[in-house]
């Protein structure tokens, strides 16, 4: 097991740091993390607490979602993870769990609408919400065709730039270059959510945020001008 030692350290740590977030229930998330040179991604096992859970663990498994290494049986969310980095290719983490404010977004089917700065600092547009699965995709491969919900969403969308989604009935899942950034992107869809629900019963009238608010607090973080942080990056205001 010590090929991926490595690997399934850096799962452990990001699985770690979402229950220290406190946006899973139980054993309700999960997080992986690729190796993309190796073609291979390490996740939680499935149903295990939190609080037992080591590194040694973690599930190694292709991008097709066939165990490599492991004595566990890997999360039950695996098919959807092996969608989203097939499909995705830039990213080496992926997150999902069943925090309140997304799934509360995710049940009533409404993406997160742009409101405020907060939401215009990570993202240039809506959280987007998935397509209500069909009984019949849901007697297939359930987890698979959730992750062809969630690339159905970005037909013309960039995955990059909106690194989250939320499937509709059921919740979200996020995305980034390694699952520690995938987890940052977890906690920062929950607080997303969160504020834009209590805007939301504040005003309901509200409408989006102004453009050229939304293009100014993105684009001075993320546009090819961005002024925000230090040389090597910074974090908060």
């Amino acid at each position: 097991m010590d090929d991926y030692r490595t690997l399934r350290e850096a799962a452990w740590a990001a699985n770690q740091e979402l229950n220290r977030r406190s946006v899973i229930l139980y054993t309700f998330g999960n997080v992986s993390a690729a190796d993309r040179d190796r073609g291979v991604f390490a996740i939680k096992p499935s149903g295990v607490p939190y609080d037992d859970l080591r590194p040694a663990d973690m599930v190694v498994v292709d991008f097709e979602g066939q165990v490599v290494e492991g004595r566990m049986r890997p999360s039950s969310d695996t098919p959807t993870h092996a969608v989203l980095y097939r499909e995705f290719p830039g990213i080496g983490g992926v997150g999902h769990t069943h925090s309140t404010y997304a799934v509360a977004w995710a049940q009533a089917g409404r993406p997160i609408p742009i409101l405020g700065t907060t939401h215009a600092d990570l993202l240039p547009d809506a959280v987007p919400c998935t397509a209500v699965m069909t009984e019949a995709e849901a007697a297939g491969d359930y987890e698979a065709a959730t992750g062809a919900l969630i690339v159905a969403c970005f037909p013309e969308r960039s995955w990059e730039r909106v690194p989250m989604v939320l499937v509709a009935r059921h919740g979200p899942f996020a995305w980034g270059r390694t699952a520690e950034e995938a987890v940052q992107h977890c906690v920062m869809l929950e607080e997303l959510a969160r504020t834009a629900w209590l805007t939301v019963a504040l005003d309901p009238g509200i409408g989006s945020l102004e453009p050229w608010l939304l293009r100014k607090h993105f684009e001075r973080k993320h546009g090819p001008d961005a002024y925000y942080g230090q040389e090597q990056g910074g974090h908060g205001a």
